[in-house]
């Protein structure tokens, strides 16, 4: 399935945290855990446009690295693998490496 934004949204793949404390515990896959703030970029759409229809670019692009706003994105599930939509306003910062 091809999933394609539009406006200002974006598709980010999270990346899930440690599995481990700083402790060197490691946690099962039941236990409770925090939602992820980093993912990767997709797919973003075109840009939000203005009242007279011109586009403004995105500032993120597919396989960027995002830390997001925890619970701006709205979660979903494409053929049994989680994914999140937020808006580009939602998306904080670009990592680099």
């Amino acid at each position: 399935m091809n999933i394609k934004p539009l406006s200002d949204h974006v598709l980010i793949e999270p990346i899930k945290g440690e599995e481990k404390t700083k402790s060197g515990i490691l946690l099962p896959e039941t236990a409770e855990k925090e939602r992820p703030e980093q993912g990767r970029v997709i797919a973003a759409g075109e840009g939000k446009k203005n009242s007279s229809g011109k586009s403004f670019p995105m500032e993120v692009k597919k396989g960027d690295k995002v830390l997001f706003s925890k619970y701006g994105p709205t979660e979903i599930k494409v053929e049994g693998k989680d994914y999140l939509i937020a808006k580009q306003e939602d998306i904080l910062a670009i990592i680099e490496e």
